[in-house]
């Protein structure tokens, strides 16, 4: 692990804000608590919100978070504030929350996507399998009807684990020894909620896994959770012991695949180990998208809420959920107001914005634009080559301004041009990068409104 500290000591040391929503309550949230807690000492805003009753609203260009009854709210912004999911959100209100996060260009860890396919333990399976991932044998039961026909599909001798498609921390998982075993449990649950989705395993013995924390791609901690005694489980919260684990390089190489199978950053591998260690790969039960750190710490004496808020403080590990957007938007440029602004994906130079009666004052320029004429510090001189039919290189102007798009700031460097008869803003792919959006050549005003702007 001494590769993963010496990485994160190299980290910049930049302040920004951590929101951790959490679908847990009270004391339940520790991870969260310990998150926070290593936030406050290293001099960070931070909140938890309870996801019930949480909120995002909008005013003067900025973002509140709410928790229930909180009027004042946290002030966010998409290019200083982390936003933790604590917990498997599954009400559609809390996902969409986080959509809304993703869509306004927030580092949401883990994203949508990631915690959907955790969340369900079928299309953990499945995602896993893609990426050729060695797990036990797994069988879908669509329906009641399909038991029979789903254990031959199994292929296994009893006993065997079900599951429910939802649960975490051992919950929903049975040891099943039978065939009238599980007959009887059907019933049960079916007579429970006739539309439970269920899965079969192929039962590995062992006397218990491995848990591995996987952060930005590298290798955080591994511990050993011994089964329960009386019991098959090996869930921290269940009672397990846990101690460190060291971990052969197969292991390393098959649990960052799976992290990565689930497009996650922040994750938890859990797998049995094979018998030949350094040979065989391991076998990979399923990877979480909100582990807990407390078990963890204790069995590697690491403070890995700690590393995990250092780690942040690199915005180069921040991970966005692109966006998509038309290729023709409005955006905010003070002092100008709204403008009418095109994302040109074939534009490798730089941005550019039209500018009228251009004149240079000393290293100022004053210049007009929408009938406001403003003076601007002169950044340097840019030679341009001016394609289409103008097809020739000049020297043009370079001035920063402040835009706002999908709820961000951002200080662009421009080059004034006469661009009469066009679209007054002609954005470059660095924008396009900056802003994490995905242009759709089709379509015009897909993430903003065009009153009378053209």
């Amino acid at each position: 692990m001494e590769a993963f500290k010496s990485f994160i000591s190299e980290a910049k040391d930049e302040k920004y804000r951590v929101v951790i929503l959490t679908v847990e309550h009270g004391d339940k949230s520790i991870t969260a608590k310990k998150l926070s807690k290593e936030a406050t000492k290293l001099g960070l805003e931070n909140i938890i919100i309870q996801f019930d009753g949480a909120t995002l609203r909008y005013n003067d260009g900025s973002h509140f978070i709410h928790g229930m009854d909180d009027k004042k709210g946290f002030q966010t912004n998409s290019s200083d504030t982390v936003i933790f999911i604590r917990g498997t959100p599954s009400k559609d209100s809390h996902l969409d929350l986080i959509s809304e996060f993703e869509r306004l260009g927030y580092c949401v860890v883990n994203n949508r996507t990631t915690i959907n396919i955790c969340a369900d333990k079928y299309r953990n399976y499945v995602r896993l399998k893609d990426y050729g991932l060695t797990q036990p044998k797994t069988v879908l039961i669509p329906n009641k009807k399909m038991v029979d026909v789903s254990v031959e599909e199994l292929d296994t001798n009893f006993p065997i684990i079900m599951k429910t498609l939802e649960g975490s921390k051992g919950v929903g998982v049975l040891f099943i020894e039978s065939e009238r075993q599980i007959e009887s449990l059907i019933q049960l649950l079916y007579s429970q909620n006739e539309d439970i989705d269920l899965l079969i395993q192929e039962y590995i013995k062992t006397d218990g896994d491995i848990r591995v924390m996987v952060l930005g791609g590298k290798i955080l901690a591994a511990m050993k959770r011994s089964v329960v005694e009386g019991d098959f489980r090996s869930n921290v919260s269940q009672g397990a012991k846990v101690k460190e684990y060291p971990l052969t390089e197969l292991e390393v190489e098959q649990c960052l695949l799976a992290s990565k199978a689930i497009d996650g950053t922040w994750t938890a591998v859990d797998f049995i180990p094979s018998k030949n260690r350094e040979k065989d790969p391991p076998f990979v039960i399923e990877v979480n998208s909100s582990p807990g750190t407390e078990g963890i710490e204790e069995a590697s004496g690491q403070n890995i809420s700690k590393e995990i808020i250092q780690f942040f403080a690199d915005r180069k590990n921040w991970v966005k959920v692109p966006s998509e957007c038309g290729y023709k938007e409005i955006v905010k440029i003070k002092p100008f107001g709204e403008i009418v602004a095109k994302f040109d994906t074939g534009n490798s130079g730089m941005s550019v914005i039209h500018a009228d009666e251009m004149k240079v004052i000393g290293k100022q320029i004053k210049w007009s634009l929408l009938g406001k004429t403003i003076t601007s510090d002169i950044i340097r001189k840019e030679e341009i080559s001016v394609g289409g039919l103008r097809d020739y290189d000049e020297n043009r102007y370079v001035v920063k301004l402040d835009v706002e798009f999908l709820g961000g700031m951002y200080e662009i460097e421009f080059t004034l041009d006469d661009r009469k008869d066009r679209t007054p803003i002609l954005f470059d792919r660095e924008f396009m990068s900056k802003v994490n959006v995905m242009v759709n050549p089709d379509r015009k005003y897909v993430v903003t409104t065009k009153f009378s702007l053209e």
